[in-house]
């Protein structure tokens, strides 16, 4: 019982200190929408397509490598 009073109490003393924000921020991510408030999201997007640019070259490259064993056994 002693155990579950402690833990809601702690719980509740972490949850008041992350209500605890500075409301400009807080307005202008309402505002604009999260990402666009600082301007992150054309960071969020170059990342993204790097990602996948390397993952298609990736598979290309594979693709090939894959297809030139494949002709050597057949031979």
């Amino acid at each position: 019982m002693m155990r579950k009073l402690l833990g809601t109490l702690l719980l509740s003393g972490i949850s008041a200190f992350a209500i605890a924000q500075d409301t400009s921020f807080v307005q202008a991510a309402q505002d604009q929408g999260f990402m666009r408030s600082g301007g992150k999201i054309a960071v969020v997007m170059v990342v993204c397509l790097t990602i996948l640019a390397g993952l298609i070259l990736y598979l290309v490259r594979l693709d090939r490598k894959i297809s030139r064993l494949e002709k050597g056994i057949k031979k």
